[in-house]
C-alpha cells in the first residue's frame, strides 16, 4: 500500500498548538523545508510501493526528513527520535502542522525505510540538495559539471583484526549457538581459550613471536574441535545443519585463512563483507571497511563547495578503474555533462568513457593543460577538507549499518546530511545578509 503524504491544512485545533504559530518562520531549518521539493521526493521514493492492501506506510515527508537530519547533525537513531519530540523545528522540516508531545513513529522504522529504500533511490537526497542549492543561488549551474574525484574508506564499525581475537571469537559464537540449540558439546574451551587468548597478547606485545604462534596455534586447535564436534553432533538433523551452516563456514573459513593468502579473508565476525584496505598513511596504514568514491566541485562557490556525487566500491577496485561507473551515475545525478574533472596521480591508467579523454586531468599531466586548467589543478586537494567533514561531521567516519547496503545507504546519506548542512548556514547568511541590508539601506551583495 502507498503511504498517505501529507500536505498542509491550515486548520486549527483547540487542544494542540499550530508549529507555525510558536517557531521563527525566518529559522533555516523552515526555509530549508520550504524549499525542498517533497513532491519530487515522495515520487522518486513511491516507486517502491504498491496499490496492494494493508497497513500504509509512513509518510515519505517524514521518513526522508528524519534522514535528512540524522545525517546533517550527525545524530544516531536513539538521539534522533528524543531531539524530534524535543524540538518543534525537527516537526515542521518532518512536515507536522501540529506539536507532537510524543513519537509518531518507531526508531525501527528508519532501519526498515533505509533498506527498502536502497543506495539508487536514496541518491535522489543528493540529488535534491543541489536542486535546492541552484534554486536559492547557492551554486551555479555550471560549477556542476566542473568537478574533483577522490576515493576515500569508510570503516565499518569493527575492532582491528588479528588471528588470534577471531579465532577466540569465533569459538565463543560457535559454543554460544550450541547452548541456545541444545546442542550439548564435549568440552567448550571457555576458560583455557580466554587464558590462550590472554598469553598470546602478552608474548606479542614482548615481541616472543615463537611463544605467541605457539599459543595461535593452541587457539586454532581449540576452534578445530568445537566445528569437529558441532559437526558430529548435527549430522543428519537439517534443521540444526541449516541453522548452524553460516557460522560454520564462518568459522572454518577463520581457522584455514593464511598471514598471506590471495583472496578475500573475514576481518569479522559479525561484518564478513569488509576489506582491508590499504592507503600508504602513515598513522594508519590499513583500514577496514569499503572503499568509497566522492565528488565535489572544484570552484568554491557562494554556497560552500558541495558534494556531487558519492558511491560505494565493494571490492577494493583500483582508483582509475572507477571512472566507468562514476561518471554515468554523476552525469544521470546532476543531469548534466561532466566538462571538466581533476582527479589525483592514483587514477593514471583510467578507464574512462571514450569521449572523456580530454576532459580527465591527473595531477602532475603536462600535456593538454592550459593555464587555466593548470590553476584549476591546484584546487585538486580540496576533496580532502571535504572528506574529512564527510568522516568527522557526518557519520562516514564510522558504519553502523549493516551488510554491503548498508556501505552504500551510509556513504549516500553522508554526503547529502553533508550538502543540507552548507544550505543551512547558507540560508542563515542570505538572512543575516538581508537584515543587515534592510537596517543599513544598502544593496544585497551575497559573494
Amino acid at each position: 500500500m502507498r503511504p498517505r503524504e501529507r500536505s498542509e491544512t491550515g486548520e486549527q485545533d483547540l487542544f494542540r498548538s499550530r508549529l507555525d504559530q510558536i517557531i521563527d518562520m525566518k529559522h533555516p531549518l523552515v526555509r530549508l523545508g520550504r524549499t525542498v521539493d517533497w513532491g519530487f521526493l515522495e515520487g522518486r521514493f513511491g516507486e517502491v510501493y504498491d496499490d496492494d492492501p494493508g497497513r500504509p506506510p509512513l509518510p515519505t515527508r517524514l521518513m526522508a526528513g528524519l534522514s535528512i537530519l540524522k545525517h546533517t547533525y550527525d545524530l544516531s537513531d536513539e538521539v534522533l527520535c528524543e531531539r524530534w519530540v524535543e524540538n518543534p523545528y525537527y516537526q515542521y522540516f518532518c512536515g507536522e502542522e501540529f506539536f507532537q508531545h510524543r513519537l509518531v513513529f518507531d526508531r525501527s522504522s528508519l532501519t526498515r525505510w533505509r533498506n527498502r529504500m536502497g543506495e539508487e533511490r536514496l541518491a535522489a537526497l543528493i540529488q535534491e540538495s543541489l536542486s535546492v542549492a541552484v534554486k536559492t543561488e547557492a551554486v551555479k549551474p555550471s560549477e556542476l559539471s566542473r568537478v574533483i574525484v577522490d576515493t576515500t574508506v569508510q570503516p565499518k564499525n569493527v575492532t582491528f583484526p588479528t588471528d588470534a581475537k577471531l579465532l577466540n571469537r569465533a569459538r565463543e559464537k560457535l559454543v554460544r549457538l550450541a547452548q541456545r540449540h541444545g546442542v550439548i558439546l564435549r568440552q567448550s574451551y571457555a576458560r583455557v581459550g580466554k587464558f590462550a587468548l590472554i598469553e598470546h597478547q602478552h608474548y606479542a606485545h614482548a615481541k616472543q613471536f615463537k611463544r605467541a604462534n605457539r599459543k595461535l596455534k593452541t587457539l586454532r586447535t581449540y576452534l578445530g574441535r568445537v566445528i569437529r564436534d558441532i559437526g558430529r553432533k548435527i549430522e543428519g538433523n537439517s534443521g540444526l545443519e541449516a541453522a548452524f551452516a553460516k557460522l560454520l563456514a564462518l568459522a572454518r573459513r577463520v581457522r584455514e585463512q593464511q598471514q598471506r593468502q590471495r583472496g578475500p579473508k573475514v576481518y569479522s565476525l559479525h561484518a564478513p563483507e569488509i576489506e582491508c584496505i590499504g592507503k600508504g598513511k602513515a598513522h594508519r596504514p590499513y583500514e577496514f571497511g569499503v572503499k568509497v568514491s566522492v565528488a565535489t566541485t572544484i570552484g568554491h562557490a557562494r554556497g560552500g563547495q558541495l558534494v556531487t556525487h558519492v558511491k560505494a566500491l565493494p571490492g577494493n577496485p583500483y582508483d582509475g578503474h572507477t571512472l566507468a561507473t562514476v561518471i554515468p551515475d554523476m552525469e544521470a545525478l546532476i543531469g548534466n555533462i561532466i566538462a571538466r574533472l581533476l582527479a589525483d596521480k592514483g587514477y593514471r591508467g583510467h578507464n574512462a568513457p571514450p569521449d572523456y579523454k580530454f576532459r580527465v586531468f591527473i595531477s602532475g599531466q603536462k600535456r593538454g593543460v592550459t593555464p587555466r586548467i593548470k590553476r584549476q589543478l591546484r584546487r585538486r586537494a580540496a576533496v580532502e577538507p571535504v572528506i574529512g567533514h564527510l568522516k568527522a561531521e557526518h557519520r562516514m567516519g564510522r558504519n553502523y549499518l549493516w551488510f554491503r547496503r548498508g556501505d552504500a545507504a551510509n556513504a549516500v546519506l553522508a554526503a547529502a546530511g553533508y550538502n543540507f548542512r552548507r544550505l543551512i548556514r547558507w540560508l542563515r547568511l542570505l538572512l543575516h545578509l538581508f537584515l543587515t541590508a534592510l537596517f543599513s539601506g544598502g544593496r544585497l551583495n551575497p559573494a
